[in-house]
């Protein structure tokens, strides 16, 4: 009998291989999108409420990423804590617009917007504004789940349709994907890692491009790189003094 935690093994794999297969062309777009911000001294930038930062916090400030990454985690809606509140104010009409005055985004920044459902209203609001202001917005998100749903934002938007590239986490509606026997909803969500799947593949895609054309980027040292854990600490020190003033959570 196969136990729940292979069929949970199995979807997993199943929704990253199909991440693979359909979306490997969006991101390669927001690679190159990533590469020419990063290229042009842009902040890369990364959004989510709820559980959804988690993505947003996978790639910021960590061994092995980039040090341009910028992860907006606004306390009232990341569930840090009072995690019932930041239900209500990722609805809250408004919060997205002084969210991106206030990180004072700007072209040649770009910003990645992650949301599962895509129908909330600040991921959608953050996305427009960024978009007002000429920053490239990259949106990773269910396209089943918010093709479910009716937006909850007053004109009718989804965040998939405000993006210059959306990327399809390939999640089912709901998120989880395991019926289990006796119970009456389903467990095992699979969207946090399907979009730090699509996250990390970014970087190293934005990596990758960045050095074809010639530009190292700056990426932090993680511990097991080098034995010399003095070169780690001033490596990664000199990237921290480089951006702490443009990087607001730094």
């Amino acid at each position: 009998m196969e136990l729940a935690m292979q069929k949970y093994f199995s979807s997993i794999i199943e929704i990253l291989n199909r991440i693979e297969s359909t979306q490997s062309e969006n991101i390669q777009k927001a690679a190159d999108l990533m590469a020419d911000c990063t290229k042009n001294g842009g902040i890369i930038h990364a959004f989510g409420t709820g559980h959804s930062h988690l993505v947003a916090e996978d790639i910021f400030w960590r061994g092995s990423t980039l040090a341009n990454i910028h992860a907006i985690l606004e306390p009232s809606m990341t569930g840090h804590a009072e995690i019932t509140k930041s239900e209500y104010m990722e609805k809250l009409q408004g919060a997205g617009k002084l969210i991106v005055e206030y990180h004072r985004l700007s072209p040649p920044d770009v910003i990645i917007v992650i949301s599962n459902s895509g129908n909330n209203i600040v991921p959608i609001d953050v996305a427009i504004e960024a978009s007002k202001r000429g920053v490239k917005v990259i949106s990773i998100t269910s396209f089943d789940y918010t093709n479910h749903l009716k937006t909850l934002h007053p004109l009718g938007q989804k965040l998939k349709d405000v993006a210059d590239v959306a990327i399809d986490n390939c999640c089912p509606i709901g998120d989880a994907v395991l019926s289990l026997e006796d119970l009456p909803t389903k467990v095992g969500a699979v969207s946090t890692i399907a979009g730090s799947f699509i996250a990390h593949s970014l970087v190293v895609q934005t990596v990758e491009n960045l050095l074809k054309q010639g530009v190292k980027p700056d990426v932090y040292f993680e511990g097991s790189e080098t034995a010399n854990s003095k070169e780690v600490e001033e490596h990664n020190q000199k990237i921290i003094d480089k951006y702490f003033s443009r990087i607001r959570n730094l």
